[in-house]
């Protein structure tokens, strides 16, 4: 039985103006009209092999003033939500190209589930990464079951070797695109936020360049729900799509310098059909700072004890920084696509979110260095309720009186009131104490 629906005709209707292009070389399906019995399909036929992330409802309702329910693909096998389109489109390719085997060139999400499912197809799979790539994230590949080659000092030096290794070889280059296949393996993330939350009012994506995920689950859920409110969520720093949507066309012209945090959110907008689709069925794109994702990291870490990158936590940062004032009392449900933060980035991360949140603070005062006046200033942050977490004396280079020692203090506070309360019983008791600002 044909499922018709009038958001078919949108569907239609924005990709029927995409040319044909050749510069990605990878489907030739990029495209085919994305129907609902191809997300439909896909979900059919990745259902033994991906995770049903639960949708679960969230402890921070209460404090944003709304139901809040949390998508949890970063549980997937890989961390992110890019297994279920790489699974969909490495089972559609023909038998023949299986046998050959395919190769990715990078140290992305979409890298690390090609080669873990195409290993689990039993696929020959090849990535070639540069050799300034984390050793966590080569080994981390290879135990996927890839063959991993270092080469070239940049990711285009990478690129470039995979695609001659490819053509040399038989091989199938893969790039992250927006083929209609890839693409309904995404939106089949849509079909379960909308079967596991009844009534639902909105639900918010992650965006930038690699907006795939947003499109393809606009696509599925706008077919079952036109109501639906679909949310895209970006960095200010690198606001790709919003660029993109303005100009008509991907835009080009914004790099990532700190890719490594930022991920997939930062890249370049690699497809039409995606950003088509975006521009038709999505309702609003909204930028957050840096500042917000952290928080919205913290956030996740404390409540819903769920250690994940910006790309899985910019979708919170949205209500963080109060940019969707009118999902107030709402029921809305946010993808928390991606859990792959390096290590020594996610200490850095916390640490600075924990400042921005006023929960540690720093402050300098200088005292007479005689017995018993740090003694003093300790029982005042026992009185204060404040937990001491470093605190150094500087006698050589002070530069105030002699015989006085600067005292540099780093203290932890449950809030900002608590860190202004604080900050007020010293100053009554040290009128020139310094409090560092974040």
């Amino acid at each position: 039985m044909k499922i018709v629906s009038r958001n078919e005709e949108l569907l239609r209707d924005a990709l029927s103006r995409i040319p044909q292009s050749s510069s990605r070389t990878s489907l030739s399906s990029c495209n085919k009209l994305i129907r609902f019995e191809d997300i439909s399909a896909a979900a059919f036929k990745i259902q033994c092999g991906v995770q049903k992330t639960p949708c679960m409802y969230s402890r921070l309702s209460k404090q944003y003033g709304m139901d809040i329910y949390l998508k949890k693909e970063f549980l997937q096998y890989t961390g992110s939500v890019k297994e279920r389109g790489v699974l969909y489109l490495l089972t559609s390719l023909p038998q023949d190209q299986q046998r050959k085997g395919v190769i990715v060139a990078s140290d992305s999400n979409f890298s690390m589930a090609v080669a873990y499912h195409a290993s689990e197809l039993r696929i020959p799979v090849f990535v070639i990464m540069s050799t300034s790539t984390s050793p966590a994230r080569v080994k981390m590949c290879r135990e996927y079951g890839a063959m991993v080659i270092s080469y070239g000092t940049t990711a285009k030096d990478s690129q470039t070797h995979a695609r001659r290794l490819a053509q040399e070889n038989g091989y199938l280059y893969l790039e992250e695109e927006d083929s209609a296949v890839y693409l309904s393996g995404l939106g089949t993330v849509g079909l379960e936020v909308y079967e596991q939350v009844p009534k639902l009012d909105a639900v918010i994506f992650p965006a930038g360049g690699h907006c795939g995920l947003l499109a393809g689950s606009a696509a599925a859920l706008k077919h079952l729900n036109p109501h639906i409110s679909v949310i895209g969520v970006e960095s200010e720093n690198f606001p790709v799509l919003q660029q993109s949507l303005k100009a008509g066309h991907p835009t080009e012209d914004q790099a990532c310098s700190n890719h490594h945090f930022y991920g997939d959110v930062s890249g370049l907008c690699f497809g039409s059909n995606s950003l088509q689709l975006t521009g038709k069925l999505v309702d609003k794109v909204v930028a957050v700072r840096e500042e917000d994702i952290l928080i919205s990291m913290l956030r996740l870490l404390e409540y819903e004890r769920a250690t994940v990158d910006a790309e899985g936590a910019i979708g919170l940062a949205a209500l963080v920084a109060g940019k969707l004032p009118e999902l107030k009392g709402k029921r809305v449900a946010i993808v928390i696509c991606s859990g792959n933060l390096e290590l020594h980035l996610l200490q850095q991360c916390i640490a600075r979110a924990l400042t921005l949140d006023n929960r540690v603070c720093r402050f300098s005062l200088v005292l007479s260095d005689c017995p018993g006046d740090i003694s003093k200033l300790l029982e005042i942050l026992a009185r204060e309720e404040a937990r001491v977490l470093d605190i150094r004396q500087e006698r050589t280079f002070v530069t105030s009186e002699l015989f006085t020692v600067e005292v540099t203090c780093t203290v932890e506070t449950r809030d900002k009131i608590h860190a202004a309360q604080l900050r007020n019983a010293l100053l009554e008791r040290y009128p020139t104490a310094a409090w560092t600002e974040r």
